[in-house]
């Protein structure tokens, strides 16, 4: 923090009738006091500009339906039971709780992964045949009844 910063923050401090100013930055570490008789009489402080009696709300997060089926596991995606058959699921394919939407091979073990929750299955994350990692979105689902 330079003179010009410090010169800047006592000219606040005067314009707006505050008597104390504490401010730590890093290691540095600087307090500034003044009398209230050196700017506005006390009780006749200027107001801050700009600022509300009312607190700020944040916007409410929209809540998502869609959720996402994770990979449990690090290895290789499968979207069929085997080369050449069809897949598990389509974009647009309804599954139920615990059907299964596709295999993951970790150490030469066939993993079944199944839905988590009821719904239609909106995208598919991943290609057949991709490495993925465990905690990997898979498929985004929009959950039944959304």
């Amino acid at each position: 923090m330079d003179t010009n910063e410090i010169k800047s923050l006592a000219e606040i401090m005067k314009n707006n009738g505050v008597t104390s100013l504490e401010i730590e930055d890093g290691k540095v570490k600087i307090k500034l006091e003044r009398s209230a008789a050196a700017g506005a009489a006390a009780g006749s402080a200027a107001p801050l500009s700009g600022l509300s009696d009312h607190p700020v709300q944040e916007p409410l997060p929209q809540e998502d339906p869609c959720t996402y089926i994770t990979a449990p596991m690090v290895g290789v995606f499968y979207a069929a039971a085997a080369p050449g058959e069809p897949p598990f699921v389509k974009e647009g394919s309804i599954v139920k709780k615990t059907d299964t939407v596709c295999i993951i091979e970790a150490m030469k073990l066939m993993n079944d992964i199944a839905a988590e929750c009821d719904g239609e299955i909106c995208e598919i994350l991943v290609k057949n045949g991709d490495i993925v990692e465990y905690g990997q979105k898979l498929f985004k689902v929009r959950k039944s009844g959304s």
